[in-house]
């Protein structure tokens, strides 16, 4: 590991001073790229330069206990030499993580596509649900959320909606939240006070740009026609609403947020080449089973990983077992903790994999 943090240290110098010279800025996609593997690099030379320090100090105070005889003196250096070499422990492991081979899409943004499940009209409130938490979410995190197709119904529920997140990292941070949640509460249409069991599921997917996806004008069909839903700035007085037919996936995208035919359109055709790109990635995914079931939460779509009890005030993830009493603050977009909490428990999973390999 140390023989390849030296390498990495040893090339960052190099980045730096590529990055120095004059000629560099004048090419704007050269440029881009070694600011990206500049910022790729630096967390891990100022990790690798701080456990060098550490080290350092370590056999600095291993000297002075060798040499000192005062005894104040001593005292100090053993004092130092035990937090440093706590300290030294810590260091190693964030390196470790550090290191671990990094999901190429991570840094992408994303698309969420959010379905009602069992449950009918309160599976739809409960989707409507979901959906509001992750916009609050990433209104927190500073991050943009444009809807790019909402299946509404009548009393405030959503069949399906479709929306983007934009922002740095979003697909590291969101791709945790794909599969089943439940939730278990009394319906407000309940007379009896039974509580009803109901689903929705929830597909992160990241971006796809063009050059990762190639659509073929003869596969696809475009139907224009006039938006439907509440009225309202025009949305269904003019043939604005598109609906894109994908013959060979049997993917159907239907578009009507934007007054424009023409927004519409790209809006459609950002859902289908990322829906397209997903299923390349679910078909490598496939291929590689295990390493799929050693992830957290990037894996089985059908896969129940959430329960939110109304009842208990409780919001329950299966796969890391953690239960937290604050639903009202989960559902307000509260969901950090969680979010860390499997970011830590698939970064332990890939570790103790990796020390197996060797």
């Amino acid at each position: 590991m140390f023989d390849k943090l030296e390498d990495l240290l040893h090339h960052y110098e190099e980045l730096m001073n590529t990055l120095s010279e004059p000629d560099v800025a004048n090419d704007p996609n050269r440029f881009r790229k070694l600011m990206k593997e500049q910022s790729d690099l630096q967390p891990i030379v100022d990790a690798y330069k701080e456990y060098k320090a550490c080290k350092q100090t370590i056999e600095d105070s291993l000297a002075i206990l060798d040499e000192e005889s005062d005894e104040e003196m001593r005292e100090l250096a053993k004092e130092e030499l035990n937090e440093e070499k706590s300290r030294l422990g810590e260091l190693e492991q964030k390196l470790k993580i550090l290191l671990l081979p990094k999901d190429p899409n991570d840094d992408k943004n994303v698309i969420v596509e959010i379905r009602a499940g069992a449950g009918g009209e309160e599976a739809a409130l409960f989707a409507a649900e979901i959906y509001r938490m992750y916009v609050h979410y990433a209104e927190r995190r500073g991050w943009k959320v444009e809807t790019l197709e909402a299946d509404e119904t009548g009393i405030g529920g959503m069949k399906s909606v479709n929306f983007m997140v934009t922002g740095a990292g979003a697909y590291s941070v969101l791709k945790y939240e794909s599969g089943v949640h439940r939730v278990q509460r009394v319906p407000e249409t309940e007379s009896q006070g039974r509580i009803q069991t109901s689903t929705c599921s929830v597909a992160v997917m990241p971006e796809a740009e063009d050059v990762e996806v190639h659509i073929d004008d003869k596969d696809i069909r475009i139907d224009v026609m006039r938006a439907s839903g509440n009225g309202g700035q025009c949305v269904n007085t003019t043939d604005s609403a598109v609906r894109l037919t994908h013959y060979p996936t049997g993917i159907v995208i239907y578009s009507q947020t934007e007054k424009s035919q023409i927004q519409n359109k790209e809006k459609a055709f950002a859902l289908l080449r990322t829906k397209l790109y997903d299923l390349e990635l679910q078909k490598k995914q496939d291929a590689e089973s295990e390493e799929r079931r050693s992830q957290i939460g990037t894996g089985d779509r059908s896969e129940k990983i959430r329960t939110y009890n109304f009842p208990q005030g409780r919001v329950t993830d299966h796969r890391i077992n953690l239960t937290l009493y604050k639903l009202d603050k989960i559902l307000d977009g509260d969901i950090q903790e969680i979010i860390d909490a499997c970011i830590a428990a698939d970064q332990a999973k890939k570790l103790a994999k990796m020390q197996d390999e060797n």
